[in-house]
């Protein structure tokens, strides 16, 4: 046994007594589940194991908006993924207009945000739900924590390690390149060379907030009928709407933090680096977008937390890309 680590916020210059009580429930949050068993992250890319015994499923969850012969994707011409434009859009936090900005949402060169330029990209349109996570380990026999199993089916996986969440996308990408009811669009991205992977942190912080620098995906002021936060527990994926999102993705803001393949460092993102991040690197791992626990502060679209590869939390899930390696 060993305790994984989250990286949390880190409090920022001039802090109000509002914002330092948001970061002492977050590191509760986080003490409360801070200690599971260890995961050797090899196991992410590893041969598949050997049969398991998945515990039953939850007899809650509406399942009619998702594909039964599709694993349980999302029941659109996509199979839920949501494209991305190419182009530039502005990352990062302006702390003088975002009273509630940490440190690391700061570019050194900046000290603000700063444009970054991406390619196009397909986002998945929800986190991966639990019935989409057994539906893998039931074709895979991957070993898994038995807690990511047992929630309601429309609900977004929690419980689950880094190399779990690259275990699913490997798998999903096998998937959809043999099977031959794939949509158009995504084979012939998949023939292209496209992979199913984990998104960058840029390409989430685009997804969730558009190229016009709002501070949360629908606009500059938190909402409780936007996003899953200061609650209970995990809410069905999509159950709040966001008719003023630039994009059509849901739940990026609040339900579950989720993570990215990129490495955690003090500032967002880095512009110098060259080609794909080290999938194998001891690191940690950026995790974005805040979750049903957070405070206002927590789910904004640039908050930036990190985790350990083989952390695995009740407030922690994943979404996909399928992206232009």
């Amino acid at each position: 046994m060993r305790e994984h680590r989250v990286q949390q916020p880190k409090e920022s210059a001039g802090r109000s007594p509002r914002q330092l009580a948001a970061i002492v429930f977050l590191a509760a949050l986080v003490l409360a589940a801070s200690m599971w068993a260890h995961r050797d992250s090899s196991s992410a890319v590893g041969p598949i194991q050997a049969e398991v015994v998945l515990p039953p499923a939850s007899s809650s969850g509406d399942l009619s908006g998702f594909r039964s012969e599709a694993w349980l994707l999302p029941d659109d011409e996509r199979l839920g993924f949501v494209e991305i434009p190419a182009g530039p859009f502005q990352m990062g936090s302006d702390p003088t207009l975002d009273g509630e900005a940490f440190d690391n949402e700061r570019w050194m060169h900046t000290g603000g945000p700063a444009m970054v330029e991406l390619g196009a990209y397909f986002i998945g349109r929800y986190p991966v739900t639990v019935a989409q996570f057994r539906a893998f380990v039931e074709e895979t026999g991957h070993r898994v924590d038995p807690e990511a199993l047992v929630g309601p089916l429309d609900h977004p996986v929690v419980m689950v390690t880094w190399p779990d969440a690259i275990a699913y996308a490997r798998w999903l990408e096998s998937t959809l390149r043999q099977w031959p009811d794939t949509p158009e669009t995504l084979a012939r991205h998949l023939d292209a060379g496209w992979t199913i992977t984990l998104p960058t942190e840029a390409q989430w912080e685009k997804a969730a907030r558009g190229d016009d620098g709002r501070i949360y995906p629908w606009g500059n002021e938190p909402r409780r009928d936007r996003a899953n936060f200061q609650g209970p527990g995990t809410t069905p994926v999509g159950a709040f709407p966001c008719p003023e999102c630039l994009y059509p993705v849901s739940d990026m803001s609040g339900n579950v933090w989720e993570w990215t393949r990129t490495p955690f460092l003090p500032g967002p993102y880095d512009r110098n680096a060259s080609g794909e991040p080290d999938l194998n690197a001891d690191a940690l791992w950026v995790m974005r977008g805040g979750s049903f626990g957070d405070p206002p502060a927590n789910v904004r679209a640039a908050i930036r937390g990190g985790a350990d590869p083989g952390a695995s939390r009740p407030f922690i899930g994943f979404r996909l890309v399928l992206t232009e390696p």
